[in-house]
C-alpha cells in the first residue's frame, strides 16, 4: 500500500534518526540548545522554532512514533506535491506548530512568572502556600516548608528558602523544552486525510479498518480533548499537534485552490 520511500522523506528520516543517535550514543545534549523554550526564558533563541522539530526526547518511542508516521504517510504527499513543496509544507506545519505552542505556553508560564515576581516583592507564608497550590503539586518537602513557614512567619531562613524555591520552580517551568517532529507529523496526517479521505487504514489497536478522513477526525478530537482536560503528568505538547493540523488544513485548502504546480 505505501510503496517505496521518497527522497525527501528519506532525508528527513536520516536527519531525525541521525541526531537521535548522536544524542544517545555520544551523550550530546541537543535539547539544551535546540529545544523550544518559553520566549522570556534565558535559554530561548528564535532559531529554536526550527531546530526543535528535528530533536526528540531520549528514549525509543518518541522518535519511533513520529518517524513511523513520516515513513508511512510522507511519501504519498511528496509524490503529489514534489520534494520542494513537501519540504515547504513540512517546515511551515512544524514551525507553525511551534508558534502556536509558544503562544499558549506564553500565557501559561507568564502567569507563573508574574506570581513569582510578586512573591519576590512580598514574601509571606500565605502567598507562598498559594503560589504552590496555583502552579505546582505538593510533596513532603514543600508541605514541611509551608507548615514551618506558617508557624514562623518572621523567620528569615524560611523566607530565603521560600524565595529560592519559587525562583527554582519558575526557572524549571520557563526552561522546560518542547521537542519533536510531532507538529509536522500531525500536519502530514491532516494533509493525508484531506487528499486521500477514503483510503482505508488498518489500525493496530483495535485491529479494525477505518477511512483516513475519520482517522484524522478522531485523532484531532482526541488532541482537542487532551488540551482541555490537561491530565496531570501529561507532558505531550497537544497544542503543537493541533497547530500542525491547523496549518496543514490552511495550506492544503489554499494549494487545492491555486494548484500544486
Amino acid at each position: 500500500m505505501f510503496g517505496n520511500i521518497t527522497p525527501l522523506v528519506r532525508n528527513l528520516l536520516i536527519i531525525n534518526i541521525g541526531l537521535a543517535l548522536i544524542q544517545g550514543f555520544f551523550n550530546v545534549n541537543l535539547i539544551s540548545l535546540g529545544g523550544l523554550r518559553y520566549i522570556h526564558a534565558e535559554t530561548f533563541y528564535p532559531f529554536q522554532f526550527f531546530t526543535y522539530m528535528f530533536i526528540h526526547a531520549p528514549g525509543f518511542w518518541h522518535i519511533f512514533g513520529n518517524m513511523l508516521a513520516l515513513f508511512i504517510f510522507g511519501p504519498w504527499l511528496e509524490r503529489v506535491w514534489g520534494p520542494k513543496r513537501f519540504l515547504l509544507f513540512y517546515l511551515v506545519t512544524g514551525i507553525g506548530a511551534g508558534i502556536l505552542w509558544a503562544g499558549v505556553n506564553y500565557f501559561e508560564v507568564r502567569a507563573v512568572e508574574k506570581d513569582a515576581e510578586a512573591y519576590y516583592l512580598n514574601p509571606n507564608p500565605e502567598s507562598f502556600n498559594q503560589f504552590i497550590i496555583d502552579h505546582y503539586r505538593l510533596n513532603d518537602q514543600l508541605e514541611n516548608l509551608i507548615e514551618g513557614y506558617a508557624a514562623n512567619p518572621d523567620n528569615a531562613q524560611y523566607t530565603r528558602e521560600s524565595i529560592s524555591i519559587v525562583r527554582e520552580l519558575y526557572s524549571r517551568t520557563a526552561n522546560l523544552p518542547m521537542v519533536g517532529a510531532s507538529g509536522a507529523v500531525f500536519g502530514i496526517l491532516m494533509a493525508f486525510g484531506l487528499l486521500f479521505p477514503n483510503t482505508v487504514l488498518m489500525l493496530i489497536f483495535p485491529p479494525i479498518p477505518i477511512k483516513a478522513k475519520y482517522f484524522v477526525l478522531l485523532y484531532g478530537l482526541y488532541e482537542l480533548y487532551s488540551t482541555i482536560i490537561q491530565t496531570p503528568g501529561d507532558n505531550v505538547a497537544h497544542f503543537a499537534h493541533l497547530g500542525g493540523m491547523f496549518f496543514a488544513f490552511i495550506l492544503v485548502r489554499h494549494w487545492s485552490k491555486i494548484g500544486y504546480r
